[in-house]
């Protein structure tokens, strides 16, 4: 049997946090808002190819190489569940879910 994961805060309310669930590529525009208010260094930016492969991004990568900048969740493991990703993100791309312990 599972239980969602949830904390009593010191005035006793209860607190169910919502971690990254999933990021839809396809919304993204790669503009990096979400990778800069991330705390936890969840997120990393990909470049797509014309296949739809997925290209590193370097600070001196030359643009041509990839179609389009597109943020990947990188490393759910380390999210905290404070949701600043979808709260900054102008495509409402994150979807977030609470964690069954």
């Amino acid at each position: 049997m599972s239980t969602t994961f949830s904390v009593t805060l010191p005035s006793g309310a209860t607190w169910t946090p919502t971690f990254v669930a999933a990021l839809d590529e396809e919304k993204c525009i790669g503009c990096g808002r979400c990778f800069k208010v991330c705390p936890r260094g969840v997120l990393e930016l990909v470049g797509l190819n014309e296949d739809g492969e997925r290209i590193r991004v370097g600070l001196d990568d030359d643009d041509e190489e990839y179609e389009k900048k597109v943020m990947t969740i990188a490393h759910q493991e380390l999210c905290i569940g404070c949701t600043a990703c979808s709260k900054i993100c102008p495509k409402k791309c994150y979807s977030h879910a609470a964690a069954l312990v």
